[in-house]
């Protein structure tokens, strides 16, 4: 007979960890779908417009994280921001942006780093910039606090972090999240999943992982790292987007946070 608790154990299903989000990286099609926007979208028009306002100075050392093969980097440096360091979790997108580099004939610097553990000194940083949605693509709220408190530790005092994330209190999705929040209410919810807000869903390059956030709870937790929030803007209230940037990605909620000097 095996005992009660052992059985549990092997019952018990696994909760979405970082190692499928690496695999979910990894694959030969999602790298391709990254280098291509990397290739053909650059920077898109709401991000020129936050980093010139809150960069206004091209000197600035900055950081970016979740760079996946170098989109945002690489308009970035193109733009004239050259002390610039980027970097990812993953080992494979980390390869991608550096063959990408040499192609481009474009000097940045890509490092593999997790984000919730870097590895730079204290204050080394004027800016940290953490892409689309990259920070959403955690697991557990443990470690995107984390992540939101080694980005606090690594800028300077009066330094921004610029990120971007999904809003699950938009009106479009308001019956969606009403039917997972009954879910989760009655305990029916993918028992895969660790918290409310989490998505772990089929695409058609892999398995995708991603927690949407409530506007007020990712407040909370960048204002109890010390972060004074300056401003949250929808994308599509910044600027139209071409077509050819909508392929690539959807709506998203741009976060301006401070360090206080």
């Amino acid at each position: 007979m095996i005992p009660g608790n052992i059985f549990s154990m092997i019952l018990k299903p696994s909760k979405v960890s970082a190692r499928d989000v690496l695999g979910y990286y990894a694959q030969p099609g999602v790298l391709q779908h990254y280098t291509e926007a990397t290739e053909r979208v650059g920077l898109w028009k709401s991000e020129k417009i936050i980093f010139k306002r809150v960069f206004p100075d091209k000197n600035v050392k900055l950081l970016e994280l979740g760079c996946g093969t170098g989109r945002i980097s690489f308009g970035l440096h193109k733009a004239g921001y050259h002390r610039l360091t980027a970097s990812d979790f993953s080992k494979k997108m980390v390869q991608g942006a550096k063959v990408l580099s040499q192609k481009l004939k474009l000097e940045v610097e890509f490092q593999r780093q997790d984000a919730t553990d870097l590895g730079y000194d204290s204050s080394s940083f004027d800016g940290v910039i953490f892409g689309f949605n990259g920070m959403m693509q955690i697991p557990g709220l443990p470690n995107r606090r984390k992540a939101i408190a080694e980005s606090f530790r690594v800028l300077a005092p009066g330094g921004y972090f610029i990120f971007t994330a999904h809003d699950r209190t938009l009106p479009k999705w308001k019956k969606f999240w009403a039917t997972e929040r009954k879910k989760w209410n009655q305990g029916e919810q993918d028992p895969g999943l660790q918290e409310f807000g989490d998505r772990f869903e089929e695409t058609a390059k892999g398995k995708l992982f991603l927690h949407v956030p409530d506007v007020s709870e990712l407040r909370s937790h960048l204002q109890a790292a010390g972060f004074v929030v300056e401003r949250d803007v929808l994308r599509s209230k910044l600027a139209e987007e071409d077509s050819l940037t909508q392929k690539y990605s959807d709506e998203c909620r741009f976060w301006v946070c401070r360090k206080p000097a």
